[in-house]
């Protein structure tokens, strides 16, 4: 058998189970070819469980080991590995845990790992400039009404159902996590890098309703109009001017684009 051939069979061997590849090997001095085989089979499975446990170190903590194990293997069954870099082999956890029984039931399961997915992609994600509140202060009063912001690449907004995000700081600080609760209103989490670190907060409903249009590349104008339609007309220029420091504090723009209000 050519070298390649032989590469092609054992690699079916271990991916999809096909033992074709043992018609060309010896027993040998003290165990069977299938037992052989059967090692490196293991061995692939167990390094893709250490794969899915380093992208989801709380979700691990949460399940514990023996529980974790078990839910890994399944993963791998439902989504043979498609990619030759192992970093994006549980891209598709989140999504196994929100569908697949018996996990479906528990939808912290799905939240912890999108969590933890999100704060993976925000630390490989693009670098980008930050905007601080001394480059907004620098502008003219008279185009504050025109401009529009672009944010960072790195920031994403989830709903969640559950407190997942108190759960995963207790689990970060090796400290018993709170009970599953559940939220009669959704909830939503921000995920960004600055700097170096990945970071996440809740988004508050009007707060989001703001970020999303914000990023649409609405004016700053006609945010504040949108948020006093929203609630409290008359402290709604002073409620967009709070979430937009705070957005500038925590280097979540990454450009801010100026158009005189009546422009075309």
């Amino acid at each position: 058998m050519k070298l390649k051939d032989f590469q092609d069979k054992f690699q079916r061997a271990i991916l999809a189970g096909d033992d074709a590849v043992l018609k060309g090997i010896p027993d040998g001095p003290h165990e069977t070819k299938e037992n052989l085989l059967g090692i490196y089979r293991d061995a692939y499975v167990l390094r893709l469980i250490d794969v899915i446990a380093a992208d989801h170190e709380r979700l691990h903590t949460y399940l514990g080991d023996d529980s974790f194990r078990v839910m890994a293997r399944a993963y791998i069954a439902a989504n043979p590995s498609r990619h030759r870099n192992a970093r994006w082999f549980a891209q598709r956890l989140p999504e196994f845990l929100r569908s697949h029984a018996p996990y479906a039931k528990q939808p912290i399961l799905n939240e912890l790992a999108a969590l933890e997915r999100a704060l993976n992609d925000a630390f490989d994600g693009a670098d980008a400039p930050v905007v601080s509140m001394a480059d907004l202060a620098a502008l003219p009063p008279e185009i504050w009404g025109g401009i529009s912001f672009v944010p960072h690449p790195t920031a994403t907004c989830f709903e969640v159902s559950t407190n997942v995000g108190a759960i995963w700081t207790a689990l970060k600080a090796g400290n018993e996590p709170p009970p599953v609760h559940g939220s009669e209103t959704s909830r939503h989490i921000l995920v960004w890098r600055h700097e170096m670190t990945p970071l996440f907060r809740e988004m508050g409903a009007e707060e989001r309703m703001m970020w999303v249009e914000a990023g649409k590349g609405t004016r700053f104008a006609d945010l504040c109009t949108m948020l006093a339609v929203y609630n409290d007309p008359g402290s709604a220029p002073a409620r967009a001017a709070g979430f937009l420091k705070a957005w500038l504090d925590a280097g979540l723009l990454t450009r801010v684009v100026t158009e005189r209000i009546g422009a075309q």
